[in-house]
C-alpha cells in the first residue's frame, strides 16, 4: 500500500507499507529509491548501494511490516530552511504513521535520521523499539555538527552564484580532497540542517535516558570518525569514539551497543544494507517477535 502524505510545510511525500500485516511495524525513513545507470555506478564508487532502500525493505518485510519512505530525499527536493525543527520532523513522522493507519511502531534511522529517532522517542509513547546507527544517543556531537552545517551553509551561500566547481564523477572517496571541497548545492538545502542543529544545541541527551523504556540498539562502524578541515570549522565528529567512551553508561540505561568491525568500516560503509541487516534484523526478531 502506498499513500501520498501532506507534511507540516504543505509538501507531499510518498510513503509505503508492505510486509506481513499480522506482524510488528518498523518505520524506515531511510528508504531511498533505487537508481540505475551512471548514477548507480557513481554511488558504487563511493561505497553506496544504489538500491539501498529496496534492499532494506525487502530484507525486513518477510518478518515485519515495513513503513518506508525517503525523508532525506524529500527534504532535498522540498527544503524547509526555517521549519526543520525536531518538533516539526516528529510531527511529520507521526502524521505519516497516522495516514498509513499505523499506531505503534519501531524506528530505524542512520546518521541525522538516527538522532531524529531519539527526538521522536521523547515526544510520543508510540515507539516499541529504537535503533540508532551512526549517531550516538549519549553525548551526541550536536555542537560539532552545528559548526559543520553552519560552515556548509555559508559556503553554499558564497558559491551559489559564483562557482566553476565541477564534481568528478569517477573519483573515489579515498582520493577525494575533503579540505578543498566546494559546496555548490542550494543554500536552502543546507540551511534547513542549520535550523535543526540550532534547535538541538542545548539538548541534553543524558537527561532523557531514564525515560526510554523500550528495547534500544545503537551501532556505528569502528572507523566512524570524520575530521573536518578548515572549510568546515576544524572539528572532529568521533561517532565510534563516543560509543566506546560511553558504552558502560549506555548499557546501564538499557542500550545494546555494537561497534561494527571490518575493513574501512567508516560512516558510509556502516550504513549499507549488507552491513546493517545482519545486525538489526536478528535484533528486531529477538526484541519484537520473541517476547
Amino acid at each position: 500500500m502506498n499513500k501520498i502524505v501532506t507534511l507540516n510545510d504543505g509538501s507531499k511525500l510518498e510513503a509505503g507499507l508492505t510486509g506481513d500485516p499480522a506482524s510488528k511495524v518498523i518505520m524506515l525513513p531511510i528508504a531511498k529509491k533505487s537508481v540505475f545507470g551512471q548514477e548507480a555506478e557513481t554511488l558504487k564508487l563511493w561505497g553506496v548501494d544504489p538500491e539501498l532502500g529496496r534492499n532494506f525493505v525487502e530484507g525486513l518485510s518477510d518478518k515485519f511490516q515495513v513503513l518506508y519512505f525517503d525523508y532525506e530525499g524529500h527534504l532535498f527536493r522540498n527544503p524547509q530552511p526555517d521549519l526543520l525543527t525536531p518538533e516539526n520532523i516528529s510531527k511529520d513522522l507521526l502524521r505519516i504513521a497516522d495516514e498509513l493507519k499505523v499506531n505503534t511502531f519501531s524506528y530505524y534511522g542512520y546518521s541525522w535520521l538516527a538522532l531524529i529517532g531519539l527526538q521522536l522517542a521523547i515526544r510520543t509513547n508510540r515507539l516499541e523499539s529504537l535503533v540508532m546507527g551512526g549517531f550516538p544517543p549519549y553525548e551526541g556531537p550536536y555542537k560539532e555538527m552545528m559548526v559543520v552545517t553552519t560552515k556548509t551553509y555559508e559556503q553554499a551561500l558564497n558559491n551559489h552564484d559564483n562557482s566553476n566547481y565541477q564534481f568528478e564523477e569517477n573519483i573515489s572517496a579515498e582520493d577525494f580532497d575533503w579540505d578543498n571541497l566546494q559546496v555548490t548545492i542550494d543554500p536552502k538545502q543546507t540551511k534547513q540542517f542549520v535550523t535543526m542543529y540550532k534547535n538541538l544545541i542545548d539538548f541534553d541527551d543524558s537527561k532523557i535516558q531514564a525515560g526510554l523504556n523500550f528495547p534500544k540498539l545503537t551501532f556505528a562502524g569502528d572507523k566512524d570518525t570524520i575530521v573536518y578541515g578548515e572549510n568546515f570549522g576544524n572539528v572532529t565528529v568521533n561517532i565510534s569514539g563516543l560509543l566506546k567512551k560511553n558504552e558502560d553508561v549506555l548499557k546501564h540505561y538499557g542500550w545494546d551497543v555494537n561497534l561494527l568491525c571490518g575493513e574501512n568500516m567508516d560512516h558510509t560503509k556502516a550504513m549499507q544494507p549488507e552491513t546493517v541487516l545482519p545486525l538489526i534484523k536478528p535484533w528486531f526478531i529477538e526484541n519484537l517477535l520473541s517476547k
